[in-house]
């Protein structure tokens, strides 16, 4: 018997998960139908394997399972005719048809990879990150996705935890509106279409403040925390109307979020109204054995009564649900209301109606990889880009004489896509002497690798147990570090390519060492010993500290890792064709004993001085300034902004009112070029302690060389609002300070008064 409902008129509508939602009278008609255990077979999300990026579990048996109605959807399946024999198998072969999600974890693109989230954060874009995440959908779906695995929005201020990479950084003001233009991105404004998915919101929560910056390790952090500074991108996500949540590794309060009622069921859906579904991360269920709450039958009853509706991979519900149901640990209702949700998950995406519809075997060949997706990948990337420093404005370069393009990652087709690309294809990669070179062919352009990304034996070890991205040069370094010099010695300029390998950051990626490897800090400083220009284009999925490579006479342009259109994207702002735009997100520390460092941090009772002079009894380091090498939202420009005339149009506003500031901002260099004008705030005296400041607004404006613009950014009453001791979200009488420039550190202030 083949299940089916028909489509009613709404599902052409704009329709928004996170609104109030009604029961679905098709769904609840064929909960009637199912028995106890094909309800339980809906909660379980299984892989066959397979180019799988994460988790050591496969699932076994998985045709037999989907027959019997064991399954309620697959990851790690792609392809219009793979999917197809897995939905026919649902479709024609289970007792009730009822068709299956079919989920991956769709990063940063599918095969038009672009720019790692941390990356695409630093374009400050919300259009362009919208954009993103269209294209991202438009080609998973051509490939039979209809469900994915982002965004992740974990807030993160260890830059050691490896899974920055995957994120917007430190704030959660700008976190918040990558959140929701992601979601927007992924699910458009209809689900039922079939260049849609759904989005999957992970992961809930407070996953990138782990411990010691390890990851899957513990968190420990008390609630006014968590809800002014780590829980804000979460809830932007569920308002922006995302279908589904993913449970983090990490405990809560000291319970495991996959299992934490309080964080599935009081603060998701009774306080911000989530009315999507819970699936939990690989095999996190079964994890909470470790973690010491019980058997996987308690935990896994412990879940479900939690409010977690899918089991991804550990098939604890499917083994231990029912006979937990025969022992009276969890009620009918309990199963029936996760079985609920993820049916109407199906039933909004339209798989009901059509369970085939995103198989249509001609749109991979017209979505995928197409010509007009390489130039907005190769578009992203040129937006993420960071200048962090320009000396003697060495940079752009002209295209033309000769130039030595040198470094590990100069030619490396592997290591362009960056972490979490299960779904790219790195053999399709534009590598950065390709970029080069097609960008500047009138160039005389030479390569030398110079020096492997690391020597540590052990090191490349470990890195490579996560994907081979690390290869060791049969010459010996030596030579390596000869043909270089020797090379950058006969050219006009140098251009360095040097940072980290793809998998050195990333999931399970951490490092207690954020420096250039040994290797490349000595070909560095032998190539600036030759006297010759140097630019370093730095490659990473996190912040590094660079403090010795700052110091040098060196130009140094952050790249992070851009995906398929890598080498064009460069060359395209190495020589100027794009004016690098990009700001940080996240803040670079000096040393790891910075860490955590953030521009958010509370002034103490004992602050150092301004002056960042030390003084004995203050808040400061003995060995290291308390500044951090680079502050969040820094970023240079070919040309030079100048700000001036800061103005508010009120000195004083009521509760409920909003209030705006102008700034005047002019291009006073020789390019046209973009700048990210950014106000901070500051509640001068509240209830509980205040932060320094706090990003409240943004805007990126272009202007042309010699241009003058008025910029204004309006505070919504909600920007000065906080949540105070009894967790209630209030603005409270009193100054405020308003900060704009163009970083964290923005010197021109005004203040008003909150009566």
């Amino acid at each position: 018997m083949h299940y089916k409902t028909l489509l009613v008129a709404f599902m052409g509508l704009a329709f928004f998960w996170g609104n109030a939602q009604k029961q679905i009278p098709e769904v609840e008609q064929l909960l009637q139908k199912m028995t106890i255990e094909e309800k339980i077979g809906q909660l379980n999300l299984l892989t066959p394997g397979g180019g799988v990026a994460t988790g050591e579990v496969v699932s076994e048996n998985v045709g037999a399972k989907i027959k019997t109605g064991q399954v309620g959807g697959l990851f790690g399946v792609a392809g219009p005719d793979r999917v197809r024999k897995a939905q026919e198998l649902a479709v024609k072969e289970s007792r009730l048809g009822i068709p299956l999600l079919i989920g991956s974890d769709v990063i940063h693109g599918y095969k038009t990879t672009y720019p790692i989230p941390l990356g695409l954060s630093s374009t400050w874009d919300m259009d362009l990150v919208r954009q993103a995440a269209q294209m991202a959908a438009r080609e998973a779906t051509a490939d039979g996705i209809n469900w994915n695995f982002s965004p992740m929005v974990d807030i993160a201020r260890d830059p050691r935890w490896g899974r920055i990479s995957e994120g917007a950084g430190e704030d959660p003001y700008l976190g918040s509106k990558i959140a929701e233009a992601m979601v927007k991105g992924y699910q458009g404004e209809d689900l039922a279409a079939v260049h849609t998915m759904l989005a999957c919101v992970k992961h809930l929560a407070l996953y990138g403040a782990a411990e010691a910056g390890r990851d899957y390790h513990t968190v420990d952090m008390g609630k006014i925390k968590m809800f002014n500074q780590y829980l804000p991108p979460y809830k932007a996500a569920i308002d922006a109307g995302a279908a589904s949540v993913m449970s983090s590794f990490n405990d809560v309060d000291g319970v495991p979020a996959t299992g934490n009622k309080w964080l599935l069921t009081d603060l998701l859906r009774t306080q911000w109204g989530f009315d999507g579904f819970v699936v939990s991360d690989y095999t996190s269920l079964n994890e909470m054995v470790p973690h010491g709450l019980g058997d996987l039958q308690a935990v896994s009853a412990l879940a479900l009564k939690a409010g977690l509706d899918m089991d991804m991979v550990g098939e604890g519900f499917l083994t231990t649900l029912k006979k937990s149901l025969d022992e009276g640990k969890i009620t009918a209702e309990d199963i029936t209301k996760a079985c609920r949700r993820v049916l109407e998950a199906k039933y909004i995406s339209g798989l009901f109606e059509d369970p085939y519809k995103y198989l249509d075997s001609k749109r991979p060949k017209n979505d995928i990889l197409t010509k007009e997706n390489r130039a907005l990948a190769r578009k992203l990337a040129t937006r993420s880009f960071v200048l962090l420093k320009n000396h003697n404005n060495l940079l752009p370069l002209e295209k033309k004489g000769k130039i030595a393009l040198i470094g590990p990652l100069a030619d490396s087709r592997e290591n362009m896509l960056g972490t979490w690309a299960p779904t790219g294809d790195f053999n399709l990669a534009v590598t950065i002497l390709e970029g080069f070179n097609n960008v500047a062919s009138n160039a005389d352009i030479k390569y030398a690798k110079g020096a492997n990304i690391s020597d540590d034996v052990d090191f490349a070890k470990n890195v490579n147990a996560l994907g081979r991205r690390i290869t060791m040069d049969e010459r010996s370094p030596e030579a390596m570090l000869k043909e270089a010099v020797d090379l950058a010695k006969t050219s006009d300029v140098v251009v360095a390519v040097v940072g980290e390998a793809t998998e050195m950051s990333g999931e399970s990626s951490s490092r207690t060492d954020i420096s250039i490897p040994d290797i490349q800090k000595k070909l560095i400083k032998a190539l600036v010993e030759t006297g010759k220009p140097v630019a370093l284009v730095l490659m990473s999925g996190r912040p590094l500290t660079i403090p010795e490579e700052f110091d040098l006479p060196v130009s140094i342009l952050q790249v992070w890792h851009p995906g398929v259109e890598a080498g064009n994207a460069i060359a395209d702002v190495v020589f100027g064709d794009y004016n690098p735009s990009g700001k940080l997100t996240a803040t670079w520390p000096v040393n790891v004993g910075q860490i955590p460092i953030y521009h958010s941090t509370k002034v103490t009772g004992r602050p150092a001085p301004e002056s960042g002079e030390f003084q004995k009894f203050r808040s400061n380091y003995l060995d290291a300034p308390n500044a951090p090498l680079l502050p969040f939202g820094y970023g240079l420009s070919y040309t030079t902004f100048d700000y001036s005339n800061l103005r508010l149009n009120k000195k004083e506003i009521h509760q409920g009112e909003a209030i705006s500031a102008t700034v005047t901002i002019t291009n006073t260099g020789n390019y046209d070029g973009e700048e990210v004008v950014q106000l901070y705030l500051r509640d001068v005296v509240r209830s509980i302690t205040p932060p320094k400041r706090q990003l409240k607004g943004f805007q990126k404006v272009m202007l042309k060389k010699g241009e003058r613009k008025e910029v204004t950014i309006t505070l919504s009453p909600d920007d000065l609002k906080f949540y105070n001791a009894q967790l209630e979200f209030v603005s409270e009488p009193g100054e405020f300070e308003v900060f704009v420039g163009t970083n964290s550190d923005a010197e021109l202030s005004e203040t008003f008064t909150l009566k």
